[in-house]
């Protein structure tokens, strides 16, 4: 039974339901179903499947010189047994074959016992040679798994033997074995005789060099056999400089040592080294006795300068020879049995010299002038691995600067794409999900694929263009990776039948540009599946290897985390920029003061605490106010949001502009002090602050009174284009508490423009602070534009591609409001004089053309006028505006503000301001220098209810008071 308690299938069943085209996904372990379907996609059939022979097999390559005495061990276990063991080159074709029982190979048909069939998987199917190199790891084939009927009733362990220097595969051991003899013990045993025969593969290359040096030593001996003295040591050895050179210079000949051997050339090279010094590097060929061909390089010093570069004195040391990270991952049998370690990151060769090594010169160099030594010796294609293992490691250590420079998931794609080309590919293609890249977790990375990098050597690369949906079928190597999350390997392109079904004449296309090898490796970050990256291979001939796939997964892997974390941060940056743009203003309020634009572009890197606002007042006037939060993220939009909403409840109180900062001071440093004491598992970081800047223009009389805390100073653009940035008081930021907020006056000519910026539109560490004014100001020097121009042009001009700070931009541009509409009465202490008053504001309402709205204003003038005689103190003067909305004002000395409250029917008085409240829009007190003015609007048609107030009975009694009502 399963978990989910259906009865589980034997794997005879589930082949038989694949052969039938029956889903059977979960019935079958996914690399013997990928291999299935490889299979099926190369045209095999189960019972009929021919493999080719190949007579040309080489029986004594150095593979099988060093896998004999280890496949002579392993027939002595097995004797007796129905064991059998093959070893196969790197096509599949097996080399050797020894068997348990002897009778065995007389027993078995050719195909099994025979060297020189190859049992590559596009021939035999699946099976665990075939499936070793397809998987290039440890394998494990049972019974009916094997997709050709005649390998049902045996088992089979199969792992792959890499040469260790360079990592390649060079061929396959294989187990084959009734399934009754399973044993766990199989797997520690083939990784032990695996990495047996790769250690017997290094011992060779050892042997290689060592006759090499032994050739050189001779032919230096021969050269200068009379400089020697009697034990055969060249005179004047130990007296050769010994002064050090530096780390840097001694890593610098190294690798030009290495990378001569690597070129097979003779050649002679100047290295200029640190403080002045100078080193020629000799190189030129040697051959051993036995036809080992390999290069020697010789440095010949200048002035003393080459010191004791190498530590071993022993001839029988191996020269030359890198250092291969790790043989295989089966040397221990203690670790999980998996993929082997390929030898992609070899270090430096190790340098040997001789203890008898001659230091004269070469034959063939030119006469030094001072002393030759012998730095390097060894075979090109020993030197080749060495160059490529360091440039791995080179490029491993610059994608670790160079990818994930920024938070955005397209820009860290595109790093690793450029990253990877020239060096390890000559394509490279990165298709994520939509999902990620909105910065959302990915659900299914297979679904909703989108292009989002392509880099190549050729700008008319054949792939899909950035930003083309990517639809994978389930056979290919790309989809066989996302599902598994293994990285995988086409070594042939023109083989894989399943890459190219998905299309063929993109395939082709592909082909055209001498594409022949891909890597498929997944971008896995934290164990989520984000997308897929694809490294093509044109130019080298060679196929991919397991040290190219060891590279490609490593700089998948630094990617993933840099495009996760990337789009961890697009999603938050996403969440913060929707609240930043929820708390701002949708839509300005309708106002004749000023005409409005305005921009608001969030940080690059994250969304700060900029905010504005146009707040209208009472008189017409009209306030400005922009502000910028400390911090960022979450913790600054929110804290903005609070600021926000106190300036607007400040501001219905009409403070003035260095009082309402005063009170947002006081609020700014409560907030700080609550965050002080807040739980510090959940209290953000760092203290809350802010700078401000409140700006209220009247257009009754073309002034702004402005103040500001720790926020640049607004620029003014005159009619005729002149701008100028006012010296304002300097206020401090918000929350410091202490210095008081000081107002400045500013005389605002109708068509001027009050720009009001964050510092985000100035600051950048590129910049300089003046230069940047500069640029402002250009942009802004345009006589008579529409403040919308202006954002646009300023936007343009000043604003860098890529803000490191929220850039905020409020433009205002003023108008006057006409002398005739205002009318102004100065009104003695006298209650005798209301009706004088009542009667003026008629007039001047039917001169307005508002003669509905006559009655209305007459009662409240009464009510207003009455109480500032009684209850106020000279002067007391009437102003009405006819706005939007008409506006009735009375001013007086006292600083005393009248509140609204229910009389009750025993009261004589105490009414007058709820008749107020009842016919106006809004009302409200506001104080000035000289005293304070109530105001009330009213709507310029009269209201429907008018009748209905006064046809009430309670007309008589609470409103018969109000001198001059009849």
């Amino acid at each position: 039974m399963t978990a989910s308690g259906e009865v589980a299938i034997g794997p005879a069943r589930v082949r038989e339901r694949f052969l039938l085209g029956e889903p059977v996904e979960d019935g079958v372990r996914s690399l013997i179903l990928n291999s299935w379907q490889r299979c099926r996609s190369l045209g095999l059939s189960p019972d009929r499947s021919e493999l080719p022979y190949r007579p040309d097999i080489d029986l004594d390559s150095r593979l099988v010189r060093a896998a004999r005495p280890v496949l002579d061990r392993l027939a002595s276990r097995f004797a007796g047994s129905r064991m059998n063991v093959a070893l196969t080159d790197g096509d599949g074709a097996v080399l050797q074959r020894r068997f348990g029982e002897a009778s065995m190979i007389r027993q078995l048909p050719a195909i099994q016992s025979t060297p020189g069939f190859v049992f590559a998987e596009q021939y035999g199917g699946t099976n665990g040679i075939g499936l070793a190199l397809a998987e290039r790891r440890l394998i494990q084939v049972y019974g009916a798994e094997h997709f050709s009927e005649r390998g049902q009733a045996n088992a089979c362990t199969a792992l792959p033997v890499r040469d260790p220097l360079s990592g390649r595969i060079e061929g396959v051991l294989c187990f084959g074995y009734p399934r009754a003899y399973e044993d766990p013990q199989l797997e520690i045993l083939i990784c032990k005789a695996a990495a047996a025969i790769e250690r017997r593969l290094l011992a060779q290359s050892s042997a290689r060099e060592r006759a090499l040096l032994r050739a050189y030593l001779d032919s230096r001996r021969r050269a200068q056999t009379d400089q020697t003295d009697g034990d055969g040591r060249l005179v004047g050895m130990d007296e050769l400089p010994r002064s050090g050179l530096d780390r840097h210079d001694q890593t610098l000949l190294e690798q030009l040592a290495t990378e001569l051997i690597s070129s097979a050339q003779r050649t002679m090279v100047e290295v200029a080294l640190s403080h002045g010094r100078r080193v020629t590097l000799l190189s030129r060929p040697v051959t051993s006795p036995s036809g080992v061909e390999g290069f020697v390089i010789e440095a010949v010093l200048h002035g003393d300068s080459l010191p004791r570069l190498v530590a071993a004195d022993r001839a029988d040391q191996p020269v030359g020879l890198p250092v291969p990270a790790t043989t295989s991952a089966a040397d221990r049998a203690d670790q999980p049995v998996g993929l082997p370690e390929p030898a992609t990151t070899s270090a430096a060769p190790l340098l040997r010299r001789p203890a008898d090594a001659a230091p004269g010169p070469a034959a063939e160099a030119p006469a030094a002038p001072a002393a030759t030594r012998l730095l390097l010796l060894g075979e090109p294609g020993v030197g080749q691995y060495a160059v490529a293992a360091r440039r791995r490691l080179e490029l491993l250590s610059e994608a670790s600067t160079r990818i994930g420079t920024t938070l955005d998931v397209s820009r860290t794609a595109r790093e690793l794409a450029e990253m990877a080309v020239p060096r390890l590919a000559d394509y490279v293609t990165i298709d994520l999900p939509e999902t990620v890249l909105r910065g959302e977790e990915p659900t299914d990375p297979g679904s909703e694929l989108q292009r989002t990098a392509v880099h190549g050597i050729r700008a008319d690369y054949p792939f899909y263009a950035v930003g083309e949906r990517v639809d994978l079928r389930p056979t290919t190597p790309h989809r066989r990776c996302l599902a598994s999350g293994q990285a995988m390997l086409e070594p042939d392109l023109r083989r894989a039948a399943d890459w190219i079904s998905q299309d063929p004449e993109g395939a082709e296309r592909i082909f055209a540009h001498h594409v022949h090898s891909l890597i498929a490796v997944p971008l896995l970050a934290r164990g989520v599946v984000l997308g897929i990256a694809s490294f093509y291979r044109a130019r080298d001939p060679a196929p991919y290897g397991d040290d190219d796939l060891s590279l490609a997964q490593e700089l998948a892997t630094r990617a993933a985390i840099c495009i996760d974390n990337a789009r961890r941060y697009t999603r938050e940056h996403a969440m913060v920029l929707a609240l930043q743009r929820s708390l701002l203003p949708r839509s300005l309020p309708e106002q004749s003061a000023i005409e409005v634009a305005h921009r608001y572009l969030p940080a690059e890197s994250g969304v700060r605490g900029d905010w504005f606002d146009v707040i209208p007042l009472s008189g017409a006037r009209v306030a400005l106010v922009l502000g910028d939060v400390v911090g960022r993220g979450m913790h600054a939009a929110a804290t903005m949001g609070r600021l926000r909403t106190a300036v607007h409840n400040f501001a219905e109180l009409d403070l003035a502009p260095d009082e309402l900062l005063t009170h947002l001071d006081n609020l700014v440093g409560r907030l700080d002090r609550d965050e002080d004491g807040a739980d510090p598992a959940t209290s953000s970081d760092g203290i809350i602050g802010s700078s401000c800047l409140y700006a209220v223009y009247d257009p009754t009389s073309q002034r702004c009174t402005v103040a500001r805390a720790g926020h640049p100073p607004p620029a003014v653009v005159r009619p005729d284009g002149t701008v100028t940035f006012p010296d304002l008081p300097a206020g401090p930021p918000l929350g410091l508490g202490g210095l008081p907020f000081e107002t400045a006056e500013l005389h605002l000519p109708e068509g001027s423009q009050l720009v009001l910026y964050s510092d985000g539109l100035l600051e950048d560490h590129h910049r300089d602070l003046d230069a940047a004014l500069d640029r402002l100001r250009g942009a802004l020097a345009r006589p008579n534009r529409s403040p919308e121009d202006t954002c646009r042009t300023v936007m343009e001009a000043a604003v860098l591609e890529h803000p490191a700070d929220d850039v905020t931009l409020l433009v205002a541009r003023t108008h006057a409001l006409d002398p005739d509409r205002i009318a102004t009465w100065d009104v003695p202490a006298d209650p005798a004089r209301v009706s004088d008053i009542r009667a003026a504001a008629a007039r001047r309402l039917s001169d307005w053309g508002l003669d509905e709205v006559a009655f209305v204003t007459e009662l409240l003038l009464s009510e207003l006028v009455t109480n500032a005689i009684r209850y106020g103190i000279e002067p007391i003067q009437v102003r009405l505006i006819h706005d939007r909305a008409l506006i009735c004002e009375v001013s007086d000395g006292s600083s005393t503000a009248p509140h609204l409250r229910h009389a009750a029917t025993t009261d004589e008085g105490g009414r007058g301001l709820f008749l107020v409240a009842q016919l106006t829009q809004a009302w409200g007190t506001r104080y000035t220098a000289r005293g304070k003015v109530i105001w009330a609007e009213c709507a310029l048609e009269a209201s429907g209810g008018m009748p209905d107030l006064f046809e009430s009975h309670l007309f008589d009694d609470q409103f018969a008071d109000i001198p001059g009502i009849e």
